[in-house]
């Protein structure tokens, strides 16, 4: 399997050389050159499949530059938690996907891509840095898929007064080789510093830099796994299954896409968004101008200039109607959000997260719309107590932290204090690994 950039479908790469570069020397994201197809027999004989069995025979299609047996243990060791799909009503499901270590979906992916970039990096002797953007559960995932790990350093960087109390604590408590930087801007103002640090020649000279966001390629591959997990607990329901799935910077919905075209049989996916709903815009008009970011209580998806827009428009060539043909996008403002948890607390007692909420609204509204009777798999992509006085406040119920988390708001904040000013940053992470 080989992989390209977005931006030049000439040069080939290798998956080491795609993860461990993690962003292209054009400044594109990596692709597989070609979607690879799995046989009938897999889907046929699914329910057989463990969940990570399943993650074994994906897996093993784009990846053939680690050993088999290797990888099969990797996976093994990454993904030991389970992805249930809990069942609300006749038509519609709940996929969740916080059961990891900090009890959010981006556990799946991170714990993956610190087990292979970890074999990488041994194999080559190498030492590196990972720079890592977030608006809150990646940072988290990151710092404890790759806390302690040989010869790699994580620096992440967070929208100060952006992310959730919780969150915070999570991002900001490690110590050891995960260092936090707290920057006075948005989202995006984060993501824009670490694409301007993998294009600064001089810095790259002196250090050996990566990523662990979902611009990294080894963040998708492993997120495609639970949806076809998921299909195989839902199949007996329906024939028409539709996934919907809170967006932000896209990456999520990109793995989906991957699965569909892998075989995964769904009719389409909707696009769960809060009020920064550039992605929507562009899917109604066609034209995509990335705006600044609006603060909701969903914050992960608080993303005004999405990266893996640019991986989704590659996979249907900038064609926007067939995109429209494979994804429904609708958003919702904070209101509706509270409403939602709420509802559904009142009618199934069953609490959702504020990304969560904005699925279960897409599903609702999708369902208006189109008319069909299909079946709908929400992805819950956090736990409600991370974002508990959001939650606990639509519902009036006090909201269990489970232990794992509880842990975090006991641990002194170490963060550095940053501006959104390239130069300041540069300066900082320099001082730093100068001294690892």
């Amino acid at each position: 399997m080989k992989f390209i950039s977005t931006r030049n479908n000439k040069k080939e790469y290798s998956f080491s050389e795609a993860v461990i570069k993690g962003l292209a020397e054009d400044g594109g994201l990596f692709f597989p050159k070609s979607i690879p197809k799995l046989p009938k027999e897999f889907f046929d004989r699914i329910e057989e499949k463990s969940f990570t069995q399943i993650a074994h025979e994906v897996s093993h299609l784009f990846i053939d530059d680690i050993p088999a047996d290797t990888l099969n243990s990797i996976i093994d060791e990454a993904i030991n938690f389970p992805a249930p799909v809990i069942k609300l009503s006749d038509d519609i499901s709940i996929l969740e996907l916080f059961h990891g270590n900090t009890l959010a979906f981006k556990d799946f992916g991170a714990r993956f891509l610190a087990g292979v970039l970890s074999w990488y990096l041994k194999s080559e002797n190498k030492r590196c840095t990972i720079l890592v953007a977030t608006s809150g559960d990646t940072g988290s995932a990151v710092a404890s898929g790759f806390f302690n790990k040989e010869n790699i350093d994580i620096v992440l960087l967070y929208p100060s007064g952006k992310v959730s109390s919780i969150q915070e604590q999570q991002l900001s408590t490690f110590g050891n080789n995960i260092f936090a930087f707290e920057v006075d801007g948005t989202f995006d103002d984060c993501q824009r510093l670490v694409k301007a640090a993998f294009l600064d020649k001089e810095l790259n000279q002196d250090h050996f830099l990566t990523s662990a966001n979902s611009i990294n390629i080894g963040r998708l591959i492993p997120q495609s796994f639970y949806y076809f997990n998921a299909w195989k607990q839902t199949k007996k329901y329906s024939k028409d299954i539709i996934f919907v799935v809170p967006s932000g910077n896209l990456g999520n919905l990109t793995s989906g896409l991957i699965a569909k075209q892998m075989g995964l049989p769904v009719s389409y996916f909707v696009s769960a968004l809060n009020k920064n709903d550039v992605f929507k815009k562009y899917l109604d008009t066609g034209e995509f101008t990335p705006v600044p970011s609006l603060k909701t209580i969903s914050n992960a998806m608080d993303v005004g200039n999405p990266s893996n827009l640019e991986r989704i428009r590659f996979m249907f060539d900038d064609n926007t109607a067939q995109m429209k043909n494979n994804i429904h996008a609708y958003s919702f403002d904070d209101n509706e959000t509270k409403a939602a948890i709420k509802k559904t607390y009142s009618e199934f007692n069953y609490i959702l997260d504020p990304h969560g909420a904005v699925g279960y609204l897409a599903a609702q509204k999708d369902k208006t719309v189109t008319a069909n009777k299909s079946y709908y798999i929400v992805l819950e992509t956090a736990h409600p107590a991370k974002f508990s006085e959001e939650s606990e406040q639509s519902v009036s119920s006090k909201i269990i932290i489970p232990p794992r988390l509880e842990e975090f708001l006991h641990k002194q904040k170490n963060s550095i204090k940053i501006t959104k000013d390239y130069d300041s940053f540069k300066k900082e992470i320099t001082r730093i690994l100068i001294s690892r």
